[in-house]
């Protein structure tokens, strides 16, 4: 098959891009996200891809929605930053758009992309993490997609590591995701710097003296021009993270983890304690081979190139 175009519908944008088959973006284009209305969420969706196709021939269309996706990648189950709720998206879009399309869970589409043209080429076995906002993943098992029974497997984000803890949005408390989050890493900064940390002094004056307008992004950059207190929240989460990752590794075995999502960009100083803290916590980690912990290489471009890529070969 030729040409495809993958679509990243998120909570705030929608972005879809013409992908060959080396996993090349040759056109992209964008468009604000109408989260609280289906059908002008489909509207856009199909103007996307009308402008696309204005200027290539296209053969078929992936897309990759933040939300449960049923095992005929027809329906969306439920979307918790948009307004689908059992929507047939996939039967509304062919009648819109009037090519084969196929739908995905973003995380899904973003570890077939690293899978397919990322991180994980070398690898027939690989757990993609995404930190961000929440704590997503996407399982590739045997060079396929993993999807489970219903559709809906390796939300990782939600595997509970502490019984009775924190409220996740899921309705259970404990997740993975309320400690090994971006949210995660926010929240603990802000909280110390509440309590009063002399450390966090260096981080609130680079917020502007406002311990609200901590972010993430603030944290990273900070960590990486040397500020301690930073650089122990960064290890804080990765410890979070090696810990999770090390418990999933003794039921999934992958060959390599791949991390990504926005927390990414601090790099080693993420990494190096995700893989110190795996390497101290994997079960029988004397006597087996260890998996490679590695960055994501296509950043924000893997659900759209995996996406166009599975629609591809559906």
């Amino acid at each position: 098959m030729g040409l495809t175009v993958g679509v990243d519908v998120g909570g705030t944008k929608i972005a879809a891009g013409v992908v060959d088959d080396s996993g090349v973006i040759l056109a992209r284009a964008r468009r604000e996200s109408p989260a609280s209305d289906t059908e002008a969420i489909e509207e856009c969706i199909a103007e996307l891809v009308a402008e696309l196709r204005a200027e290539h021939e296209i053969e078929a269309v992936g897309v990759g929605a933040a939300g449960f996706v049923d095992g005929a990648r027809s329906t969306v189950l439920f979307a918790p930053n948009l307004a689908w709720r059992d929507e047939p998206l996939k039967a509304d879009l062919e009648r819109r758009i009037g090519l084969p399309v196929v739908i995905e869970n973003d995380a899904n589409a973003a570890a077939w992309g690293e899978f397919a043209y990322g991180a994980g080429a070398d690898v027939d076995d690989l757990l993609l993490v995404t930190v961000g906002t929440g704590v997503g993943g996407g399982l590739v098992l045997d060079g396929r997609l993993h999807r489970g029974a219903f559709g809906v497997a390796a939300e990782i984000g939600h595997f509970r590591v502490v019984p009775g803890g924190r409220v996740c949005g899921c309705g259970n408390r404990g997740c993975w995701e309320q400690y090994a989050s971006g949210s995660a890493l926010v929240r603990d900064a802000k909280e110390q710097a509440r309590e009063g940390s002399l450390m966090a002094q260096d981080l609130v004056d680079r917020a502007g003296g406002d311990i609200d307008a901590i972010t993430g992004p603030l944290i990273t950059n900070a960590a990486k021009d040397g500020d301690v207190f930073s650089i122990e929240r960064l290890a804080t989460l990765g410890q979070w993270l090696g810990e999770g990752i090390a418990s999933l590794a003794a039921i999934l075995d992958p060959a390599a983890v791949v991390i990504g999502g926005g927390v990414s960009e601090a790099g080693e100083l993420l990494l190096d304690p995700i893989r110190a803290h795996f390497g101290s916590n994997l079960t029988g980690r004397k006597y087996r081979p260890s998996l490679e912990i590695r960055p994501a290489t296509l950043g924000n471009r893997a659900g759209m190139i995996g996406a166009a890529d599975l629609a591809r070969n559906p």
